[in-house]
This record gives structure tokens, C-alpha cells and sequence, in this order.
């Protein structure tokens, strides 16, 4: 629908600004402080002034929406996970605020993404990457959307070579405090679980397990270096081989809670109790790991925190497109969190 200028002016008057300040801060053009944001859409709420989003967005050449492309995994329930759904919440809030719509949309992991064709067609305006790795085909589309500078940035990913935006978590450090926790109760013997190779964020859970053991002068033992693929149905499976290995172990650090969950069932079935038989340590702190029986001891990632973070850097790009230095790496801490799981010194006395 049409703005009348005069309605745009009464709102002005209202809030206290010129009539350009309620036209950048109504079509979301340009850094604006917050408190004036706010006051010119309080403004121009008390006056019942409305702008057709939608219209505005195509007539600046925009679509309005920010994506959010996705793995497709035949039979895999992402938004179940609590991996997606918190990292599509912070993103979700993010671009509600900024009065943005947000697009799904899904790619081919084994096929090389057009993600071009979206900016090209206008469905979005910005684009996030969740769930990529370091395969081939991935690689390459992140690469030739890199080599045209088109504003996006990768989830909890590294692409080294390319000058790619990327909002990640220190999952070196993580693994690494919960290993050095886990050598603190006195075990030595400390197996592993870990997700796909072809996942930086494994890599550097590895690299972080590797560094804990090493410090503390023990030897690494790769016959109890597990590998699953993040699902809970890896964990149940890998649950025989630990079991085999149990004389081997003294704990088990696990790369996610799903995984942890998956694991401490098969084992359970296999006649097992926590941490009695075996101390085990997740990492995500997702919903259910303190509901676990016992509560899973894990490292607590701000999963939230980085969709938010990921979608408002993004959404600033978009409002100062001549800034040539857009390339961001944001890295996230992340927290232990210590309950019962790991509850067991090797005396026997509980924690």
C-alpha cells in the first residue's frame, strides 16, 4: 500500500525525528540507535500508521527475508534436534526484532548448492548456513559463494582457505575441560565417542580430548577412540563396543548428549548402571540431559546465543552494504556442567 506523506510526517512529530529517520528506520535502511528505533515505531503504532513491508522491500531490490538452508537427511527429524531448534530460535528472534521474514529452504549434502540463485531470484537477502561440512560438494558451494562476496555466514563450521563469515563455538576448549574434569576424579583411562571427521567442530572436540590427556601425561590409547555420527542411534550402537572395552575404561567422554543418551541405553540393557560401572561425560547440554537417569554431566553450548548472534551480524551488513571489511568469526564459550553421571570417584566415595 501507498505511505502518504503526510501521515509519514505526523509521525515524525510524534517520535521527535525528521521524516527521513521514520522513512530508514520503517524500510530497515541504515545503523540506527535503538531508542530512536523504538520510538518512531511506538509512534507510528499510536497513529495506526502501517508500511506494506513486502512492497518496501521489493522497491529497494530486496526480498525481506533472511534463509536458512539446511541439510536434507532422509528420515532424520532436524527440527527434533536440539541442535537445529536452538539454533533456529536465536536466529528466529533475531529477525523477528529487526522485522524480517526467515526462509527455509533445504540442499542436496551431496550435490553443490546454488545458493547464487537465491540472491539472484530475490527470495532472501542474507544467507545462513546450518549443518555444512567439509565434504567436496559442500565445500565448493560455500566456495563460489565466498568468491562473489554475498553476505552469509556458516554455523559451528571452518572452511580454512576461504574468507568466510562463521559464528562457532570453542569446542576445542569444551572437550578439553570436560576431559581434564573426568582426569580430576582420578581417571586415566578416558574413551571417547566422537561425531563424523568431516565436521571441524569433531575435529576440534578431538583436538581438545587429545590436549586434556596429554597435559596430564597419559598416553593416548586409540583402541578406545569411538566414532558415531551425532544420533542417538549411533550411541546405542557403539554401546557393544564400549561394552567389550570395559576393562579398558575408567570413563567415557561422549561429543554430544544425544549420542550419551543413545550410549548409557544400549549399555543399561547390557546390564550396566551410572556411574557406577562407567563415569560418562555428553557435551551440548541439551533439555533432556538433566532429566537422564542419572542427570548426564555435560558441557553446556550456547546454541541460542549463536543463531542470534549470526543473524544480526548479517542483518547490520545488509544495512551498511558499502562496508567492504564484512567478513566476521565470532567464537562462543562454552560451560561444565557436573552432575551425576561422572558422580563416582574410582574410590567408590560419591560426588
Amino acid at each position: 500500500m501507498a505511505v502518504s506523506v503526510s501521515n509519514r510526517k505526523k509521525v515524525a512529530e510524534l517520535a521527535g525525528v525528521s521524516e527521513a529517520t521514520v522513512s530508514r528506520v520503517l524500510n530497515g535502511i541504515g545503523p540506527m540507535k535503538e531508542t530512536t528505533r523504538q520510538r518512531v515505531l511506538a509512534a507510528a503504532k499510536q497513529l495506526n500508521y502501517e508500511l506494506n513491508a513486502i512492497a518496501s522491500s521489493f522497491a529497494r531490490g530486496r526480498s525481506g527475508n533472511l534463509g536458512v538452508v539446511l541439510p536434507h537427511v532422509p528420515k532424520v527429524h532436524l527440527f527434533s534436534t536440539y541442535y537445529f531448534s536452538e539454533i533456529l530460535s536465536g536466529i528466529g528472534e533475531e529477525v523477528r526484532s529487526k522485522g524480517y521474514g526467515l526462509l527455509l529452504l533445504f540442499r542436496d549434502p551431496n550435490e553443490v548448492f546454488d545458493y547464487a540463485s537465491l540472491f539472484r531470484t530475490q527470495r532472501i537477502d542474507a544467507c545462513i548456513v546450518l549443518g555444512a561440512s567439509a565434504i567436496a560438494s559442500e565445500r565448493e558451494g560455500i566456495a563460489r559463494m565466498a568468491g562473489q562476496r554475498l553476505p552469509f555466514c556458516v554455523m559451528d563450521q571452518r572452511f580454512d582457505g576461504l574468507d568466510v563469515s562463521a559464528v562457532a563455538t570453542d569446542h576445542e576448549q569444551g572437550s578439553y575441560e570436560a576431559v581434564k574434569h573426568l582426569i580430576a576424579q582420578g581417571c586415566r583411562r578416558i574413551g571417547f565417542l566422537n561425531g563424523a571427521p568431516h565436521y571441524s567442530n569433531s575435529v576440534d572436540r578431538m583436538s581438545g580430548y587429545l590436549r586434556a590427556l596429554r597435559e596430564a601425561g597419559i598416553e593416548v590409547d586409540e583402541s578406545i577412540i569411538y566414532r558415531g555420527n551425532y544420533s542417538r542411534k549411533s550411541g546405542t550402537q557403539a554401546a557393544e563396543a564400549v561394552h567389550a572395552d570395559l576393562g579398558k575404561l575408567d570413563a567415557l567422554f561422549v561429543a554430544n548428549d544425544r549420542m550419551a543418551i543413545g550410549l548409557m541405553q544400549g549399555l543399561r540393557e547390557l546390564g550396566l548402571s551410572f556411574p557406577e560401572h562407567l563415569p560418562i561425560v555428553g557435551y551440548d547440554d541439551s533439555d533432556v540431559a538433566s532429566m537422564t537417569e542419572p542427570p548426564l554431566t555435560t558441557v553446556k553450548v550456547p546454541f541460542y546465543e549463536m543463531g542470534r548472534l549470526a543473524a544480526e551480524r548479517l542483518l547490520d551488513r545488509l544495512s551498511d552494504p558499502d562496508n567492504e571489511s564484512f567478513a566476521f568469526n565470532e567464537i562462543l564459550q562454552t560451560e561444565l556442567i557436573v552432575r551425576k553421571s561422572c558422580g563416582t570417584h574410582r574410590s567408590g566415595e560419591s560426588r
